[in-house]
């Protein structure tokens, strides 16, 4: 009997320590082009804080400067044809909107859940920065894709759609 208390502790502890990480994901993140999905440039590691969803970039070979950052509807990164042309990472879709808000205002107002806070490169082409988004959750994430764009996004329609970040240059599915 003594011999069995500790292999049962032992077995309850590693049963505690599935759920603690169970709000935690790390997203591998890669360029994209007309061509497919190409070099890993790193990693985001997520996971449920107090303030909401934080995010820790661990990125690289990315053009300095400032990225819009989304969460895209769908857990693809390939290309799809557009008008007949081929877009880079286009099957991930648009940017998360369960509610169906149709607006784009940032990840601190009321539109779709896809905004996440601007992705910042330094001039040495990393990223990491932590970032935190209030309206999400780990559990928002799973079966949707991160997607990086080519330049800043302004968290309106206006003066282009979607805070005119431009075309989609990493992406990576969450799993």
């Amino acid at each position: 009997m003594n011999r069995v208390w500790p292999i049962l502790s032992a077995v309850g502890l590693l049963y505690l320590a599935s759920f603690v990480h169970a709000d935690e994901v790390t997203v591998n993140i890669s360029l994209v082009n007309e061509s497919g999905v190409g070099q890993s440039i790193g990693s985001v590691r997520i996971s449920d804080g107090k303030y909401g969803l934080m995010l820790i970039p661990n990125l690289s070979g990315l053009p300095a400067g400032a990225h819009g950052f989304h969460l895209h509807e769908f857990a693809e990164c390939g290309p799809k044809d557009q008008n007949g042309k081929m877009v880079p990472a286009l099957a991930a879709g648009g940017h998360f909107d369960p509610a169906k808000s149709g607006k784009h205002e940032g990840p601190f107002a009321d539109g779709h859940l896809g905004d996440i806070p601007a992705l910042w490169v330094g001039a040495d082409d990393k990223a990491t920065t932590p970032l935190l988004a209030p309206r999400l959750k780990v559990a928002d994430l799973k079966g949707h894709s991160l997607m990086i764009h080519a330049g800043a996004d302004n968290y309106s329609d206006q003066p282009a759609p979607l805070g005119g970040g431009g075309a989609r240059i990493a992406c990576g599915v969450v799993k």
